[in-house]
């Protein structure tokens, strides 16, 4: 469960990240602790410090533990409420399960949740290929249907991303290109269903389309387009979305 700080939010991930640099005094013992690299260890620290109205964490580059690090006060403070409220957590799953209430908790948490994008897609992972610079992640969405997304290296090991763990896949409407079935692209992901909704706009029109697994991908296309294409409710289509256009998202 993370935390609101400032501005933004620190993730559960960098908690316990706070929590090991208290036990291990060290960037590098710490990050090893939790199965964090070095580098992100050290992007988290700066990223925590900067969310932070006053630092949270006092750092020393080098050094021959690699690097030492000690919470401030501010730190120790945050570090103890955030496991007072893990307490608190684990008391209320354990009432919901008790009242077998648990999946739908996990249902009202993805409703609530919020994006500019407006594709957003739930899913676990099927796989993750490291490169040099680039991960490449396949997800399973919820249905079934299977997306692939192109995300930084040192993204994917910031989430922590791995077989099974649950993601969000969230794309804008725009990065969504409809097309025939038999119609293909260099856009890695090639998802064909039926239109189920089509709103007419001036000059753009949004298309829903139902994924045989019951995903819904929407698309905003020119008026042009769907008279180019035939697009009509009820017809087939096919989106095409690279794999760059594909942002993941975790629950931490």
């Amino acid at each position: 469960m993370g935390l609101k700080l400032g501005a933004g939010e620190v993730s559960d991930r960098r908690l316990r990240l706070l929590a090991a640099l208290e036990q291990t005094g060290s960037i590098s013992g710490a990050a090893r602790s939790i199965g964090m690299t070095y580098k992100a260890a050290w992007d988290a620290v700066d990223a925590i410090n900067n969310l932070a109205e006053r630092p949270l964490v006092a750092t020393r580059h080098g050094g021959s533990r690699g690097g030492g690090a000690e919470l401030t006060e501010e730190g120790r403070r945050l570090l103890s409420a955030w496991r007072r409220l893990e307490a608190m957590q684990r008391e209320l799953l354990e009432l919901f399960d008790r009242n077998e209430l648990g999946e739908d908790l996990d249902q009202l948490r993805r409703i609530r949740m919020k994006t500019s994008a407006r594709n957003a897609l739930a899913g676990r992972v099927k796989t993750v290929t490291p490169g040099a610079v680039n991960s490449e992640v396949v997800v399973t969405l919820a249905g079934g249907d299977e997306l692939v997304a192109v995300i930084t290296r040192h993204s994917a090991e910031e989430m922590a991303l791995a077989e099974d763990r649950p993601v969000h896949a969230l794309i804008k409407s725009s990065f969504v290109i409809l097309s025939d079935a038999g119609s293909r692209t260099s856009a890695r992901n090639h998802l064909c269903g039926s239109v189920e909704r089509i709103e007419t706009g001036a000059v753009n029109s949004e298309v829903v389309v139902a994924l045989p697994g019951g995903a819904r991908i929407t698309a905003v296309v020119t008026n042009a387009s769907i008279e180019i294409l035939g697009l009509r409710e009820g017809g087939e289509t096919c989106a095409q979305i690279k794999a760059s256009h594909v942002i993941l998202g975790v629950d931490d």
